[in-house]
């Protein structure tokens, strides 16, 4: 499947911390999250815009001297096994790479981390690691996922390269005990981050019926878990 870019933001601050990175979006993903706001990318990317590789590079080389680096996400850039031959055009640009990812092929993570083609990996734990919770969460809850994931977790901890571990946090779907739960499973991480969940364009729209929990809420869960980790900190309102 050859990759094509669904989306791209020229410049940004907010996809990766202390950076000025445009971002590229990849279309497709093998979860279902029912709070994902990006689901024209998975059902029906044909009807975007395909934003030729070309006309970025070309943007890039431009602006080399304001932009620090590119934000690889989608849907899940992971689907494609031609994401070594992908990254490599911005490597050989000497852009730095962050790559977004849901976990579920640990396989690629070591390809492209040993290809030194990322800098950056930001990894979505989508719930306890249990079946049913990524079922809930992410509609996909076999075994087999699981343990992908769980690889995955140790494939980045132990990559010598930055990395973060984030929950979008779902007052539906993630109690203070299940957000105590993940942080558990990956204690002495260097980063974890509580994003809070919108309630805008999501996948289900049921979703865009629910009241995210309040910034005291998730400050007061954070508190819970900070001493596992580096940093430990609460995104959004």
């Amino acid at each position: 499947m050859k990759i094509k870019i669904k989306g791209f933001i020229p410049n940004t601050l907010l996809d990766w911390e202390g950076m000025i990175v445009s971002t590229i979006y990849l279309p497709y993903c093998n979860f279902r999250c029912p709070y994902c706001q990006n689901s024209s990318l998975i059902f029906s990317p044909e009807k975007l815009e395909t934003i030729s590789l070309e006309e970025v590079k070309e943007y890039l080389t431009r602006n080399k001297k304001w932009v620090d680096g590119v934000c690889i996400t989608g849907g899940e850039p992971c689907i494609y096994k031609e994401l070594p031959e992908f990254l490599s055009n911005f490597r050989e640009m000497g852009l730095k790479i962050k790559l977004d990812t849901n976990g579920s092929f640990p396989s690629l993570l070591k390809k492209v981390i040993q290809e030194g083609l990322v800098d950056y990996i930001a990894m979505d734990i989508k719930a306890p690691l249990l079946p049913s919770h990524y079922q809930a969460s992410a509609g996909k809850g076999t075994e087999e996922i699981l343990r992908r994931v769980k690889e995955s977790i140790q494939v980045i901890k132990n990559s010598g390269i930055d990395y973060e571990f984030r929950t979008t946090v779902v007052p539906t779907l993630h109690s203070p005990e299940d957000i105590l739960e993940i942080a558990k499973s990956i204690k002495g991480a260097r980063r974890f981050y509580l994003q809070n969940f919108v309630p805008q364009d999501t996948l289900n729209p049921e979703f865009m019926k629910i009241t995210p929990y309040s910034r005291k809420e998730l400050e007061k869960v954070r508190e819970r878990i900070k001493g596992y980790f580096e940093k430990c900190e609460v995104r959004g309102k």
